[in-house]
């Protein structure tokens, strides 16, 4: 049996290939009405705009699909793409690398519409679980990006939540960017133990220093650029005069980006302390940062792309130091690219006026009031749970800034429902699901230990025939095997691009595990997946979960089955679990995208 990972990607290059040259056609469905019945589809338009050369006809079908021809069928007619055998032989044959199987393909209303050997797909993604939690392309031999966020300068008290947004965008994307293979290095390193205290509160992965990179060699250079420039005026103590950048900027030229105000820069040594430690990272990266670094023959400037991760209020001053890099230092990195994120408003409350402390205790006291409110009690003073109300507090943080866009406006609503594990858009929600997959194996790991179920079989004997529910294949084919392609469009860089700015999907991973979550919860919900349910001591237990009266109204009250262990159903729960097993991997790597670990009870 063949072994490579199948790829969304790599099937649709292979249907789009098997049509002849042209354009692509073939488009992934996702939505669970249309996967009833077809997994790709050709849409008719598209096709005949391919085949202008009249190879596509239509014709009209009436019940049963017959063809009416010419004569006027009295009722709505559809019309059926008309596809040369030889075409539709070659797709419903189509054969390659990462490939998956075909069963059918066939004319239909909506144009050509393709279906899977489901069973088959199964059973290979199935089969290398671990296979599907990994990007599809690594990043090639010592690729190098230095990741540079100026917020991190600042204080904690002083950081406004535009400034914590870029930092958790760069956070994000050093983690995408590291998982594909890229070396990445983050500036600057934090020297103050307030803002490392919040870092780590966040869960932020950042570098610490104890003492600032000299600026002795750059100090030198700025004065030569200075001495006829100052008059001979006596200058504030910290700055050492002004620079012109108005011959750079028409240099670069208008389709560079650089803003056209932009004239003279005062040059302080506090901006000459930045430049050289921005500096100092680009020449010396550590020897273990990246395991084909080493061997890698540019380790200078050439081979690394510098990327500014700036809010809009802050991007006029950081094109002054780009542009003051260009001008001090003769091997200024090539490649500088600005990562600019767009202002946070909050709903309802001036958000300039909020710090990102305080953004963080507010969200932290929702969540404890939360809790009390759910399980009773002050559980904000248990340790136990003092970690778990640290996480949840972080994960709606992270998926209220990084859910949208980067570049785009984003507003924050303060309200309580933020945080509740009933919203189906708020990290609290996926990790509440996640704590929901912990729950369901640790009850069939206690109940195999019982004697209630026997131990999980080699994934080779399993009957993946047994999964034939919609909600199964929603799983797989909208969330594990699409996981691969997503994870590497999340770490791409368009350093290629002309002008100053770069673009970055960083949203895709919140909106991913969100759509993710639903798609399981309501599986969850819907299907039982263990094969056994009991009652003890007036507290009912459904796969694990222990439920209270005055919770009937959360999701673990589901309807229980109190029935004896069933053997015969054994085989349909084994790849169940098998199936949830992969959608654990794909979720706890999704959740380690954010720096956030998976919580096994909330």
């Amino acid at each position: 049996m063949a072994t490579r990972r199948l790829g969304v990607g790599e099937t649709l290059g292979a249907l789009n290939a098997a049509l002849g040259p042209g354009g692509p056609v073939w488009i992934k469905e996702t939505r669970t009405r249309h996967l009833r019945s077809r997994d790709f589809l050709a849409p008719h338009r598209a096709l005949q705009a391919r085949f202008d050369d009249g190879q596509v006809g239509v014709s009209r079908a009436g019940p049963c699909g017959r063809e009416m021809g010419p004569v006027p069928w009295p009722f709505y007619t559809p019309v059926l793409p008309q596809v040369p055998e030889h075409l539709l032989h070659g797709l419903a044959c189509v054969q390659g690398p990462g490939v998956a199987p075909v069963l059918r393909c066939a004319p239909t209303p909506a144009g050509l519409s393709l279906q899977l050997q489901r069973s088959a797909v199964f059973e290979r993604v199935l089969s290398a679980v671990a296979a599907y939690a990994t990007p599809a392309s690594p990043a090639s031999l010592g690729q190098r990006v230095l990741l540079h966020c100026p917020a991190l300068r600042s204080s904690p008290c002083a950081l406004r939540l535009s400034q914590l947004r870029t930092v958790l965008v760069a956070d994000h994307l050093a983690r995408a960017l590291r998982a594909h293979g890229v070396c990445v290095r983050l500036v600057p390193a934090v020297r103050d133990p307030h803002m490392l205290t919040f870092l780590q509160q966040l869960r932020v992965d950042w570098p610490a220093a104890s003492e600032r990179a000299s600026s002795h060699t750059l100090r030198s250079h700025a004065l030569e650029e200075l001495t006829s420039a100052n008059d001979g005026r006596t200058l504030s103590p910290g700055i050492l005069g002004r620079l012109c950048l108005k011959e750079l900027v028409e240099e670069q030229g208008r389709t560079a980006g650089y803003d056209p105000n932009l004239d003279n820069c005062l040059v302080t040594e506090d901006l000459l302390s930045v430049l050289a430690e921005l500096q100092e990272a680009l020449w010396h990266w550590p020897e273990d940062s990246h395991p084909g670094l080493a061997g890698a023959s540019d380790t200078g400037t050439g081979g690394c792309l510098v990327v500014h991760v700036v809010s809009c209020e802050e991007e006029f001053q950081q094109q002054k130091l780009d542009l003051l890099w260009q001008k001090l230092v003769d091997k200024a990195p090539l490649r500088q690219k600005h990562l600019i994120c767009g202002p946070v408003k909050v709903a309802g409350a001036p958000g300039t006026l909020m710090t990102a402390p305080e953004y963080y205790e507010f969200r932290h006291a929702q969540v404890c009031k939360a809790s009390a409110l759910k399980h009773g009690g002050d559980l904000a003073q248990d340790p136990a749970w003092t970690e778990i109300f640290g996480v949840l507090s972080v994960a709606t943080i992270k998926f209220e800034m990084l859910s949208t866009a980067p570049q785009s406006q984003l507003f924050l609503a303060l309200a309580d429902s933020s945080i509740s594990t009933k919203g189906t858009k708020s990290g609290t929600f996926v990790m509440y699901n996640c704590a929901r997959l912990a729950t369901l194996f640790e009850s069939y790991k206690c109940s195999m230990e019982q004697g209630l179920y026997p131990t999980f079989p080699p994934v080779s004997s399993l009957d993946f025939s047994l999964l034939h529910d919609e909600g199964e294949w929603l799983l797989l084919f909208n969330s594990i095997l699409p996981f691969p392609d997503l994870l590497s469009r999340t770490a791409v860089l368009d350093c290629t691009a002309p002008g100053l700015h770069i673009a970055v999907r960083t949203e895709m991973i919140c909106k991913f595990l969100v759509q993710l979550s639903m798609d399981f919860s309501s599986y969850y919900n819907r299907v039982h997946i263990l094969g056994v349910s009991t009652q003890q001591n007036g507290v009912g237990r459904a796969e694990g979960y222990r439920v209270k009266a005055k919770e009937a109204e959360d999701e673990t009250s589901r309807p229980f089955l109190f029935q004896e262990p069933r053997p015969h159903l054994f085989g349909q729960m084994f790849v169940r679990l098998q199936l949830l097993r992969a959608v654990r991997e794909v979720l706890h790597t999704g959740l380690a995208m954010l720096g956030l670990p998976p919580l096994s009870h909330i």
